[in-house]
């Protein structure tokens, strides 16, 4: 099962690849969680992911979820990432 930890490392690589080629990242935490394993899966750790996935926001650089579901963590959750990051 992937740890917070390795949501954080993947999320980072994720956005380092996208920040030579634009300004931003759309990320979605199905895809996130997809790249390192066990999802979808009885053992799934989605809410871990949603969690890392905005606590790595930087609201007063621009990020800004683009989707959510209901309950707030979910496969659906995809965030804007504005890049480069703020220091």
């Amino acid at each position: 099962m992937p740890t917070a930890d390795e949501f954080r490392e993947e999320l980072f690589r994720m956005m380092h690849a996208a920040f030579k080629q634009h300004g931003h990242v759309d990320i979605n935490a199905g895809e996130l969680h997809r790249r390192l394993g066990d999802y979808p899966g009885p053992n799934h750790r989605m809410p871990v992911c949603c969690e890392v996935m905005k606590a790595a926001m930087a609201e007063d650089a621009g990020d800004r979820i683009l989707e959510q579901p209901e309950r707030g963590e979910g496969a659906s959750l995809t965030i804007r990432y504005v890049l480069p990051r703020p220091a």
